[in-house]
């Protein structure tokens, strides 16, 4: 049975829109001035986001989006390359899902067992590179990503150094705040309980209480995850319906023309190739979806 919302419930809700829109103006003035991809990057939408992350406190909001455009004038990430990052990709470590969450979210799928690769600077800059290409590619209204992480072959041997763990929590939850909506960690072996211990007290608590662990024998988690994806698009090796087939050379092609578009977004650059370069091995990749006009706020 349905019922409607009092008039006070609505007066409440209109109440709370207007602070909250008092406070993304006050943050735009407390920010001053911004030219270039400063001014670009600093959408009301990605405003709301780094008052969303600080629970609207304008004084730690605003420190937080200059740390980023700090970060961001030095990093450059919108302007990595997939040439440059393609060799992290080989394996399928890391990729652009072809289908998005039940919301219309970009998924992101990480398999941390075919880790290929040593240099930690190098898989950082590969993590920015996608985080970047998921946000561009964001259906218009949608501010957030989801992850599925799937551990088989995953073992200690193949985890990440807690140096490097630590400094991409730092990345993530700085950097990109309120961009994940969530993360099920797909049957983790009781080992990675070890490295788990370490790692979630690199994590706030928001994202903290994103992170779900899902196991195939476990009821209550299956069904969570179901929640949130459409079994006929899962991989079987998430417990869904559909053949998991990384392809790198097409992976790449699509990645090459995301960079058009990137470039198209924040300006001509020299750093597009101007060929396609060679992949191998091989999921489903996506197709090419339309260019969001607020591309990485």
């Amino acid at each position: 049975m349905f019922h409607r919302k009092s008039n006070s419930q609505h007066e409440n809700e209109g109440h709370e829109q207007l602070q909250n829109e008092s406070k993304i103006k006050e943050l735009e003035d407390a920010i001053g001035p911004l030219s270039g991809n400063s001014l670009k990057y600093c959408t009301a939408a990605c405003l709301r986001r780094y008052l969303e992350a600080r629970n609207w406190n304008v004084d730690k909001s605003k420190k937080m989006l200059e740390d980023t455009l700090r970060w961001r004038s030095t990093y450059k990430p919108e302007y990595i390359r997939w040439n440059e990052v393609a060799g992290e990709g080989e394996t399928g470590k890391l990729y652009r899902a072809n289908f998005h969450d039940r919301q219309g979210r970009t998924v992101l799928i990480l398999r941390p067992g075919k880790q290929n690769t040593s240099s930690i600077e190098n898989q950082i800059r590969h993590l920015v590179y996608l985080l970047e290409n998921a946000m561009l590619n964001l259906p218009p209204g949608q501010e957030q990503m989801s992850w599925l992480i799937d551990f088989t072959g995953w073992s200690l041997r193949s985890s990440v150094p807690i140096k490097s763990a630590k400094e991409t929590a730092s990345i993530l939850q700085n950097h990109y705040p309120e961009r994940l909506a969530i993360a099920f960690l797909y049957n983790p072996p009781w080992v990675f309980e070890t490295f788990w211990k370490i790692v979630k007290y690199f994590l706030d608590t928001k994202t903290f209480q994103k992170v779900k662990f899902v196991y195939p024998k476990n009821k209550d988690s299956m069904e969570l995850m179901n929640s949130y994806f459409d079994e006929e698009n899962l991989p079987k090796e998430l417990g869904g319906k559909s053949k998991l087939d990384y392809n790198h050379e097409e992976f790449s092609k699509l990645m090459t023309q995301d960079d058009l578009k990137s470039a198209a977004f924040w300006g001509s650059d020299d750093k597009l190739p101007s060929y396609v370069g060679n992949g191998r091995s091989g999921a489903e990749v996506a197709p090419d979806p339309a260019c969001h006009e607020t591309a990485a706020t």
